[in-house]
């Protein structure tokens, strides 16, 4: 699951932007147990303009059809009458398009929504005074979503807590449709319990009944943020910060008998348990926990599964799936048991099968066209599984990316065959990238 957002060049006006941002930072953090009346004043023409450019134009249009390019034909007008409309209470949240896409192994799709252009503007600007609210006040071990962290940096506290453990039980959650069965009246009590600001909790309340459009007709919901919205990560956030966070932290860490943590990306959470009795009673009470927000695990996704060196569970297997990866034991060249990661079995076999059927989609595009975009899809592939220890399951997508686009050049033509041969003097034209190792624990070892 991910926002339709990315990352823009500053402008003019950020320096000024991230003053205010720090302003609204410092204040939540002198009223850490009271809520902010007065936010919305900090929403003003130049923090639209900044929300604007931290918006992408390329992504995928709303219900309205209007573009980012075409939204910017007229910028200041534009701006001033969605501010207007904000302030004043006039706007109204048009509904999200419901589209979908591949799940899994790609039998299944997941639906997302997709605001209107504008209406990710506005969603950028309160996201970005909400994000200074809670920032001061999200705990450590969550990761998703949040300005300076990463997958990978949770993967790298994984590795850490289970080595200073020297493995324990991991207890993997799987929460059912969490964006859809997110309770609205819930999220409202925690949210006004930060933030008073009538301005900003009549904005949220409208994008969260706007409803989906799906094949000309309207539905309206009645729980859920879409995926897709670019404030439904930061809500998501917030929701789970009250029901899974603070719980944990305040509530359940201090009644363990032994040591215990926990990692949160968004909606996947899994917690480490030295004693296998802490773990149990965790597990016995989840239900009951999230089942007072409106929540339920899956009941066959979420598993206890000891981990530990040289230890088998009752499935006979001795690995965990995180983020994509899968973590298991191995020995060390000087014969000691580490935590290894590789790519995840079915994480490969989707990122294979989606070059299969690019490869196929557009096999009559010129040569040095799709050899462009392979090699943006093998870098941005090697950006995120560039793990030390990851090198065979990177060089297997290199490989079935090469017998992709071979298979498919062959088929494209039934007088000029794409043989072996001939397809290894084209790779010599147009060579693929090999593997290589983005994130050395090597280098972050002799940084400073």
């Amino acid at each position: 699951m991910g926002p339709l957002e990315g990352k823009m060049p500053e402008t003019p006006s950020s320096e000024t932007i991230s003053t205010k941002l720090q302003r609204i930072a410092n204040q939540s953090r002198r009223v850490s147990n009271e809520a902010l009346t007065t936010l919305s004043h900090y929403i003003d023409l130049p923090w639209l303009r900044e929300a604007f450019h931290r918006t992408r134009k390329d992504g995928a249009v709303g219900v309205d059809g209007q573009t980012g390019a075409h939204y910017a034909k007229n910028l200041k007008s534009n701006l001033q009458t969605l501010l207007d409309r904000a302030k004043s209470g006039t706007y109204r949240a048009p509904a999200v398009q419901r589209s979908y896409i591949p799940k899994g192994d790609g039998s299944k799709t997941r639906p997302i929504g997709i605001p209107t252009f504008e209406d990710k503007v506005l969603q950028r600007a309160v996201a970005m005074v909400l994000e200074a609210v809670y920032e001061p006040h999200f705990l450590p071990f969550s990761y998703g979503f949040r300005p300076g962290r990463s997958a990978h940096q949770a993967l790298d506290a994984m590795w850490k807590g289970l080595m200073d453990l020297r493995g324990g039980w991991v207890l993997k959650l799987d929460i059912q449709s969490f964006f859809d069965e997110l309770d609205h009246r819930h999220l409202q009590e925690m949210l006004r319990r930060r933030v008073r600001d009538g301005v900003l909790l009549r904005l949220i309340g409208k994008w969260l009944k706007a409803g989906v459009l799906e094949d000309g007709a309207w539905h309206r919901n009645k729980s859920g943020s879409p995926q897709g919205g670019v404030i439904s990560p930061l809500i998501a956030n917030v929701y789970l910060h009250e029901v899974f966070d603070l719980w944990f932290e305040q509530i359940v860490r201090p009644r363990l008998r032994a040591r215990a943590f926990a990692i949160r990306y968004a909606d996947d959470i899994a917690l480490v348990f030295a004693h296998e009795e802490d773990a149990q009673r965790v597990l016995a009470v989840l239900p009951k926990r999230f089942g007072r927000y409106g929540l339920s695990l899956h009941p066959e996704k979420t598993h206890l599964r000891e981990f530990r060196p040289g230890v088998r569970g009752p499935d006979q297997r001795r690995s965990i799936d995180l983020l994509g990866f899968t973590l298991y034991w191995g020995k060390s060249r000087r014969g000691n048991w580490v935590v290894r990661r590789k790519t995840a079995k079915d994480r490969l076999k989707r990122s294979l099968h989606r070059v299969h059927e690019w490869c196929r989609r557009h096999r009559h595009w010129p040569v040095e066209i799709q050899h462009q975009h392979l090699v943006w899809k093998l870098n941005g592939h090697y950006a995120y599984f560039g793990l030390t220890g990851n090198s065979l399951a990177m060089h297997r997508y290199w490989h079935g990316v090469k017998r992709a686009w071979r298979r498919w050049l062959d088929r494209r033509s039934q007088r000029a065959r794409m043989n072996w041969d001939r397809f290894n003097l084209l790779l010599a034209r147009y060579p693929l990238p090999p593997p290589r190792v983005v994130h050395s624990v090597y280098r972050r070892a002799a940084s400073p």
